[in-house]
Order: structure tokens, then sequence, then C-alpha cells
């Protein structure tokens, strides 16, 4: 399934997205897919077709656009790279969740002018999981499903730890958890757990046992087949028993 590529205007500038146009009785039920820290590229769409072909319509914005052009990045071999690993960790560090919370405001009308004006989800990979988790929270009267695979620091102590803000999210939430991943420690994963359930947020955290950080998406070098079919399972699941119906 090709996509189309559309501008997006924000407060800050104008973000490119590649938008799957979904069809049938879902196609009115958005999807925005907050990306890793390689960018939109052919993985994150071929990721997107997939979510496009249960019948959502499904956005991709490059959440790095205030940078302008950069990559293509190989995400085997970027961060073992001096240069590309130094250029995507100013990348990251200088697209703050605000910044991204205030985007989703203009990514889900984005989706609202493509036709998808119901219910939406998000799931976000790597630095994508937090966004997708802060953005359930920013908009709850909007976003009723909210994913996060292998998230970095979703119970941080940052103020903008995705668990401070349990209390907003009305959405649904799933967590799928890299077995061992520095950037979501135990420690980390028991902290969110009690933020929900205290919230009262219906949610699941799931313990992905012998997967690394970035298993899901296919051009990582720890892609793990068996692992992201189970995480497309979780997915499709959840979207559809909250946006889907």
């Amino acid at each position: 399934m090709a996509a189309r590529t559309i501008s997006i205007r924000t407060a800050d500038g104008t973000a490119p997205a590649h938008l799957f146009a979904g069809s049938g009785g879902r196609a009115k039920s958005g999807v925005i897919v907050y990306m890793d820290a390689f960018g939109v590229r052919p993985a994150m769409d071929e990721m997107a077709a997939r979510m496009a072909a249960e019948g959502y319509t499904v956005l991709v914005p490059d959440l790095f656009y205030r940078f302008g052009a950069y990559g293509p990045f190989d995400a085997k071999t970027a961060f073992s790279n001096e240069q590309t690993g130094a250029q995507i960790r100013q990348m990251i560090g200088g697209t703050t969740q605000a910044m991204t919370v205030a985007d989703t405001k203009h990514f889900l009308d984005a989706l609202s002018e493509a036709g998808a004006t119901g219910r939406a989800g998000t799931v976000g990979y790597c630095m994508g999981g937090a966004r997708a988790l802060n953005a359930a929270a920013a908009y709850p009267e909007r976003i009723a499903a909210a994913a996060s695979f292998h998230g970095g620091n979703l119970a941080s102590d940052a103020d903008d730890s995705p668990h401070r803000n349990a209390s907003k999210i009305k959405a649904r939430v799933y967590a799928g958890v890299a077995g061992v991943d520095r950037s979501f420690p135990p420690e980390q994963s028991a902290r969110l757990a009690q933020a929900l359930r205290e919230a009262e947020v219906d949610h699941a955290i799931e313990n992905y046992v012998g997967k690394q950080h970035g298993w899901c998406v296919p051009d990582h070098g720890v892609y793990d087949a068996e692992g992201a079919e189970r995480h497309w399972k979780r997915l499709l699941t959840l979207f559809g028993e909250t946006i889907g119906a």
C-alpha cells in the first residue's frame, strides 16, 4: 500500500508526514505512528501499511522536522558511527515531549482532514513510546488507545515522564517491554504500573522475555520475527477493541 506525502503546518514550521488511507468501516479511525530514533523511512512505512491494511487511516509524521533534512540512517549502524550517533542524540534531545504533544494537535487535525474523524489510536516505538502515551494524556477526548513498544523512560524522574500524566489518560494503554532494556529498567516498569493502576487506567504491561530494544522494527539489527508477530497480535487486538468497532 502506497503512502501519500503530506505537509502539516505546526506552530514551529511544517512537518512532512506519510499518510496511508484505510478503507471500509474502519477508515474513520485514525492511527498516529510515533517513529523511533531513526526517523520516517521504509521500515516505518511498512509497519504503517500493515495497520492501514486493517482499514485504519494511518499517519507517520516526521518528529524531527525542526532540524530540516537529515539521514537516511541505517538503524543497524547509526549509533555505532560517531557522527550519525551524535546527530541523532541531538535531534532527540532537541525534540521535547512538549513539542510532540503540541504537534499532535495538528497530527489529529490532519487525520480529520483525511476523513478519520472518529476515535484515534497512537503507537510509538523506542523514543516514540513515551510520546504515544503523553499524547493520550493530552487529548483524552480523541485518543482511545495508546501503545508503546520498547519505549524508553516511560516512568523516569523527568517532569515530562508519561507516568506523571496517568490521571489524564482515558485511553486503554498497552506497553510491550523488551526483556532487558536499560532505557526502561524494572523499577520504571513497576512505577508505570502503579501510576496507571492508581489512575484506574485500563492497561497491560507485557514483558517480551529475550527480546532486545528495537525487536519490533524490521530494519533493526535486533529484529525478532516471532516477537514482532506477537507485537502485531497485541497491537491490532488493542485497536480492534477500542477504535475499530
